[in-house]
């Protein structure tokens, strides 16, 4: 699990794992208000740490509190 957490996902593995869609993840990039990623050359990656704390910031909480 500790290799699995630390591995480069593309974004249709972003995608597949997190229902967050590619163009949505192309579009933050164009903007540059998405998840942080890593160009490796051509190729744009996303560390997993990375995805989820794009996910917690931007978490909404509920009207009722």
């Amino acid at each position: 699990m500790q290799q699995q957490q630390h591995r480069l996902l593309s974004r249709d593995e972003v995608e597949e794992i997190y229902g967050i869609t590619r163009r949505f993840l192309e579009s933050c990039g164009t903007r540059g208000d998405g998840p942080v990623y890593i160009r490796v050359g051509r190729l744009v990656r996303y560390r997993t740490s990375d995805i989820e704390a794009w996910i917690e910031a931007n978490q909404v909480g509920g009207t009722a509190q």
